[in-house]
């Protein structure tokens, strides 16, 4: 029993990587993907994520052999343009990531008690989720949110589990579908929706302040990293597998909340009142637990964005001011190490979960993208794309080049054939998406 207990209190972390990456819009895109061409497409949602766990195992390999999150190695080891870009992209996301959150969390809600009209009952669950969600990270620590996300994405395991079983697929076909790789004409938009979709994109980044809360260090740590993103990403390419199967079994047709109450009603023609109730609390675990995870793990890439931001205008002044008074730097500073008095102002705010950036991060995010309940804004939406677009594919190039660096990564740290491979695949994958998403975007300006 203690053994069992152990290994679940290993595999937690996994369990937040998956819960935080599996939201409404993934699982809706799968189901939409498995009702409009079947289960031929089944393999996209593992090899989605095999993908996703490359570039979270490179982050994490990263940190256990610098001690540096990737936003440190983006600031000290690439040209500074880059990691503004990406916090204009942050800023973007969160907002836009924030709203669909709180929305699909309204969704959710009404589908178990409806308030009034529709539209009116979505908003106010939406933004009692996003309050839940604000004090529960506030309040509660680390501890209680990884207890929480264990808890949520149990609930989400059991209840596709269940509802896959219970609409009794056709099992040769499904493994047909996981084994043997096809690529049927009119499927090739499904197939990318589903690869690009499974695994969250900025919230890959979070993983690395997740582990820093675990404080974990050099191999041992990466051992255990593994160990739960194996899990993780397991756990999230069973969730794309079930949902495509789900889909696959009835007609699903529409967009956004449309197709989660659709989805919900088509479960209760075929299962009844109870199949319905299993889908709407597999639905609601899953967009809650994914709103919780941004909530704690987003605050920290702000909070250490401003940290490191600040670290390095106290080097470039340290380092002008040596130089002009005709001092020589040291080779550990002319490399970009801090000297010991910068280093004890930079530790003040090391628990960056009690920082105040954190805490302003997290308001903002509770409450800026209420907004977004009964807006978009058009311009803002296009440069998000834009920007979005590149992101997995920058990602990607970073890990080819920081964890190749001899002078960085230890041998045993850095990539291996196998590795540089796959970050291959990653960068050509994610480019091509891309490329597909922003060449609408860009013919519709000019043309």
């Amino acid at each position: 029993m203690q053994a069992k207990q152990n290994l679940f209190s290993k595999a937690a972390l996994g369990f937040v990587v998956a819960a935080t990456g599996v939201g409404a819009g993934d699982l809706l895109t799968a189901s939409l993907a498995g009702s409009s061409v079947g289960l031929v497409i089944l393999w996209a949602a593992w090899a989605g994520a095999l993908l996703k766990f490359i570039l979270n195992e490179g982050i994490a390999r990263w940190q256990m052999a610098t001690n540096r999150s990737i936003i440190e190695g983006w600031h000290l080891h690439l040209p500074s343009i880059f990691p503004w870009l990406f916090f204009i992209y942050f800023l973007l996301w969160s907002f836009y990531v924030g709203g669909a959150l709180i929305n699909a969390c309204g969704v959710a809600g009404v589908g178990f008690i409806s308030l009034g009209s529709p539209g009116l009952a979505r908003i106010i669950w939406g933004c009692l989720h996003s309050l839940a969600g604000l004090i529960l990270v506030w309040r509660g620590g680390f501890e209680l949110f990884q207890r929480l996300m264990t808890y949520l994405t149990a609930a989400m395991v059991i209840t596709v589990f269940l509802s896959v079983i219970l609409i009794k697929p056709d099992w040769i076909l499904i493994l047909k579908g996981i084994f043997w790789p096809a690529f049927p004409r009119a499927s090739s938009n499904w197939l990318l929706a589903v690869m690009g979709g499974v695994g969250g994109t900025v919230t890959i980044i979070c993983y690395g302040y997740w582990i820093r809360e675990k404080m974990r260090q050099g191999g041992e740590g990466l051992k255990e990293c593994r160990f739960d993103l194996g899990v993780g990403y397991a756990l999230t390419a069973f969730f794309g597998l079930a949902m495509v199967i789900i889909g696959s079994r009835i007609i699903v047709r529409g967009r956004g909340d449309e197709i989660a109450w659709q989805l919900a009603e088509s479960l209760g023609q075929v299962l009844g009142p109870a199949g319905k109730a299993l889908f709407l609390a597999g639905f609601w675990s899953a967009v809650f637990s994914s709103l919780l995870g941004v909530w704690q793990g987003v605050p920290y890439i702000f909070a250490d964005f401003l940290r490191i931001s600040r670290r390095s205008r106290l080097i470039k002044r340290f380092k002008q001011a040596k130089i002009k008074e005709g001092g020589k730097l040291r080779q550990e500073e002319a490399e970009g190490e801090s000297s010991p008095e910068e280093k004890s102002i930079l530790l003040t705010n090391e628990d960056l979960t009690r920082s105040l950036p954190y805490r302003i991060y997290l308001l903002a995010l509770s409450f800026l993208p209420l907004v977004s309940l009964r807006f978009t804004v058009q311009k803002i939406q296009l440069i998000y794309a834009l920007l979005g677009a590149f992101f997995m594919p920058f990602l990607a190039l970073t890990l080819l080049i920081l964890n190749n660096k001899k002078d960085l990564v230890p041998r045993d740290f850095r990539n291996g054939w196998l590795t540089n491979f796959f970050l291959i695949i990653n960068l050509l994958f994610f480019s091509y998406c891309g490329w597909r998403e922003i060449r609408p975007l860009l013919v519709s300006l000019f043309y």
